[in-house]
């Protein structure tokens, strides 16, 4: 049975090279091709690819928005993220919303062929580096929506006074929040938990 794939990717170069290593496989299909999430949603609902691939990162519908709204509509859609983002948490959202796989793109084409295969037959797929990422953090306290809310701010380099005002409260609680934050996530001054957060994809800042 041949395995009907769809990419989406805002990066021609990123779809020519999954559509060259996909040529030399006499199991798989590239069906459809489309550069953001808009695109990518009307070409699944007129494709019904057996695999989605798409990335993380795009302009308008981000990739695990898109592969929430997929599996909103289309509960069977296998989506695997591909994605040059290692963080653990962007991996726990992906598979939060319903990606069946989180592989980076620096993977040897070997770990995709394959990811691609067992991802069709219905099984999950890890890249081992983002795995092992999870596992650190395994047991850690969350953080809650108002610090994370507050460690995007910034990471965007708002000042506490900011902070508040646009949350509607006092700048000392917006400087326990931050003093939370930085005891959850092991910071110990700003720089070095917004340097963390954009590593594990506790925030993601706008291209």
């Amino acid at each position: 049975m041949t395995i009907r794939i769809l990419t989406v990717d805002d990066h021609p170069l990123i779809r020519q090279g999954i559509a060259s290593m996909l040529a030399l496989e006499s199991d798989m299909e590239l069906v459809g091709e489309a550069a953001d999430g808009n695109e990518g949603m009307a070409e699944f609902r007129r494709l019904l690819p057996d695999v989605t691939l798409v990335d993380l990162q795009m302009p308008g519908i981000d990739g695990i928005e898109l592969t929430r709204r997929l599996r909103g509509e289309f509960s069977e859609a296998r989506i695997i993220i591909l994605t040059t983002y290692r963080g653990d948490a962007n991996a726990r959202e992906a598979l939060a919303a319903g990606a069946c796989g989180y592989l980076l793109k620096s993977s040897l084409r070997g770990e995709l062929i394959g990811a691609v295969r067992r991802v069709a037959q219905g099984k999950r797929c890890l890249s081992a580096e983002i795995s092992e990422e999870i596992a650190q953090h395994l047991g850690e306290e969350a953080l809650t929506a108002r610090e994370l809310s507050i460690l995007s701010a910034l990471a965007q380099g708002w000042e506490n006074k900011r902070i508040a005002n646009t949350l509607g409260i006092s700048a000392e609680t917006v400087k326990s929040h931050v003093a939370r934050i930085f005891e959850k996530i092991g910071a110990r001054n700003r720089t070095e938990a917004i340097h963390i957060a954009l590593r594990r994809g506790l925030v993601r800042l706008e291209d």
